[in-house]
């Protein structure tokens, strides 16, 4: 049996449905019932149901997006930051082995050769280099928190999509948003990303941290491109003129753009689309929000 914290969330529910799918018992921890942000809850509960893995999908992102972590400090440093040692420190006392979603966000641009970040690569978007939003400083402190943890995945997601209409997902966003960002970005599908994480678990692949995006990079003006060309909207996608358009204009904190480097994950025999091929079929497959 496996335990899912964060179920709720846009990837928690993906996950419950890749674990439904593949008929693998899972328990859908909800703090509601068990208080997981607390170690000795935590721990009983691991003691009493004895789950054979664990997945943290929990974390404080913001919502509409990461500007809002700017308003909610508190509640986004204790979900990203806090909570994952709380749950280090249960697995710990049960021996339990498990999984945690981290983020791509913690890095900025790409390597000086022009290359994706690989695990090896220290962030550059974080509190220590102070150039970052309140959200990837957490996730990057979450990250020194779990540094050296035994029988630990850490898996980084970085933008997430499918083909499924939803304020979470990134293509929906370019859909709705005014205007937008020309960036250069590695991203994530949704399901891919869920199913690979959980084949470290099943294939036994050594522990550690996986940059897990769909090999490859795109740009906004490439996902845009292939919207139109999927008939998903005839909309005049506008832009801004540059990132300090941006930044004055339409955000209250930097974002994180960066390209990351997948060759780990695909090194351990677990294989994710090409982005640009992936985009093309999840916007062929587009499923638009009832109203």
């Amino acid at each position: 049996m496996i335990y899912l914290l964060g179920g709720s969330g846009y990837v928690g529910h993906a996950y419950q449905a890749l674990l439904t799918r593949k008929g693998i018992p899972f328990r859908n921890l909800r703090r509601a019932e068990v208080d997981y942000t607390d170690r000795d809850t935590l721990r009983d509960a691991i003691l009493r149901d004895k789950p054979e893995f664990l997945i943290n999908a929990a974390g404080y992102t913001g919502k509409p997006n990461v500007d809002a972590c700017e308003l909610h400090k508190y509640e986004c440093l204790f979900g990203n930051a806090v909570v994952p040692g709380i749950i280090a420190n249960a697995c710990a006392d049960t021996g339990v082995p498990w999984g945690h979603v981290s983020s791509g966000c913690i890095y900025t641009g790409a390597r000086p050769d022009g290359g994706g970040f690989t695990e090896a690569d220290t962030p550059n978007f974080t509190f220590r280099t102070n150039n970052c939003s309140f959200y990837s400083g957490t996730k990057a402190l979450g990250e020194e928190v779990l540094a050296g943890k035994p029988n630990l995945y850490t898996w980084r997601l970085r933008i997430p999509f499918n083909n499924i209409d939803n304020p979470r997902n990134y293509l929906t966003k370019l859909l709705r948003y005014q205007r937008l960002l020309e960036a250069t970005n590695s991203i994530s599908q949704l399901e891919e990303f869920c199913a690979a994480t959980f084949a470290c678990w099943e294939k036994r692949v050594p522990f550690g941290t996986y940059n897990v995006t769909n090999p490859g990079q795109v740009t906004t003006h490439e996902v845009v491109e292939m919207i139109k060309q999927a008939g998903v909207s005839d909309k005049n996608f506008s832009f801004f003129r540059d990132e300090g358009e941006f930044m004055h204009v339409a955000a209250k904190t930097p974002r994180s753009n960066c390209v990351m480097n997948s060759a780990k994950l695909a090194g351990v025999g677990i294989a994710m689309t090409e982005v640009h091929e992936a985009v093309t079929r999840d916007l062929r497959l587009w499923q638009r929000a009832s109203a």
